[in-house]
């Protein structure tokens, strides 16, 4: 389910859980060590999990989050509050442009990319780090946007 709704929560994942794996295949950890690493996984996914919650962001909006925070700089220089602002507006602004067929569609997969690269520009987004946000963000609703498009 999170593979579905969340790109970086799931590309976070998804690495560790492959790390363990081929640990476990190379015989470079035991198996004890691999159950061990799998419920230190489930406890992080547990507290990804709670950490909208914290933020008070609903599941796409902490998806879109994430994918802004994945910029370091963009943390420090703008705060939680601010990315919390830029996620909740590109949710917003998905949810207002999104077709059914936009992933295939250029034109409109366009005029979403300038929509994003406006609104991370509104908000003071580092200037150097637009371009590869913009694409995070991009993925990510079309991660999401079966879901948005049925509500």
């Amino acid at each position: 389910m999170r593979s579905r709704k969340n790109l970086v929560q799931s590309r976070s994942f998804a690495g560790l859980l492959e790390r363990s794996i081929r640990a476990c295949q190379n015989r470079t950890i035991e198996a004890v060590q691999v159950l061990e690493e799998l419920i230190e996984l489930a406890r992080q996914m547990r507290e990804a999990s709670r950490r909208g919650e914290k933020l008070g962001l609903t599941e796409e909006e902490l998806a879109f989050y994430e994918a802004l925070e994945t910029n370091d700089s963009a943390v420090a220089i703008l705060g939680d509050e601010v990315l919390k602002a830029i996620a909740q507006e590109l949710v917003e602004a998905v949810r207002k442009n999104i077709t059914i067929n936009w992933t295939v569609r250029e034109n409109v997969r366009a005029k979403m990319r300038v929509i994003i690269k406006r609104i991370l520009r509104r908000h003071g987004y580092p200037p150097d780090k637009q371009e590869k946000a913009t694409q995070t963000v991009l993925e990510q609703a079309e991660l999401i946007c079966g879901d948005l498009v049925k509500s």
